[in-house]
């Protein structure tokens, strides 16, 4: 090494060295190893999947359009999920948690009976298909997710299993609404009203509801969810 190098001059040539290194030794490792070391690599090919959902809709979804968006090898979503239907049913869970919060969050800010829960959590299950269209299409209009799958299934039977209980807060029904004709009535209404609402809305078939500002609209689809609300047991 020449002599006249001067100390700093070395320190800041070994630096360079080193980081010339750490770069190719980065550059090297697969694309999926070098961006998710942290074990994250599942939740953010969930993110790019349901980012390539919004932009293409199911019929354009691919798993090479989900690892371009995730910056991965084209190998690592069918590595984690089997195939583009088990990245949907993923994606369909993840949509039900989200779903079934958005409901409690409505209900946090009702009044503290059971009618009012019950129509908060139809408001609820109406702002998350308009603010989640895609996700709302393929929970409930989809054959594309496994609802045998283990996960998914617990997910949807929690979210049928809660509209049953706000029912049954209402009318004070202990029957069962797979076996319980009048249960059976009672869930199927308010469930029909609020479904039909928000998939009317979505495909902006209700434009004279869907054009109102918030606040105002979420006040008219309480309004109406509140006309499917069966009696309590004292008015029937």
């Amino acid at each position: 090494m020449p002599s006249n190098l001067t100390l700093s001059t070395l320190i800041l040539t070994l630096s360079e060295f080193w980081e010339i290194l750490r770069r190719m030794k980065i550059q090297n490792l697969p694309t999926d190893r070098r961006t998710y070391h942290h074990g994250n690599l599942s939740l953010a090919l969930l993110d790019a999947a349901e980012d390539e959902l919004n932009e293409f809709g199911i019929e354009g979804f691919s798993l090479r359009g989900v690892a371009k968006r995730a910056e991965v090898s084209h190998a690592a979503p069918a590595h984690h999920f089997g195939d583009a239907n088990g990245l949907l049913t993923a994606l369909a869970a993840r949509g039900f948690e989200r779903f079934l919060q958005r409901q409690r969050d409505f209900r946090q800010r009702a009044a503290p009976d059971p009618r009012a829960h019950l129509e908060a959590s139809g408001v609820g299950y109406v702002a998350f298909a308009l603010e989640n269209p895609a996700i709302f299409r393929l929970m409930f209009s989809s054959d594309r997710p496994d609802f045998d799958d283990p996960g998914l299934q617990s997910v949807a039977e929690s979210a049928f299993e809660e509209l049953v209980e706000h029912v049954r807060g209402v009318t004070q029904d202990g029957g069962s609404a797979k076996k319980d004709s009048t249960m059976m009535i009672d869930v199927a209404a308010v469930w029909a009203v609020a479904h039909g609402l928000a998939d009317l809305l979505v495909a902006g078939r209700l434009h004279t509801l869907g054009s109102l500002a918030p606040r105002t609209r979420d006040r008219r689809i309480a309004e109406i969810i509140a006309r499917a609300i069966p009696s309590g047991p004292n008015q029937r």
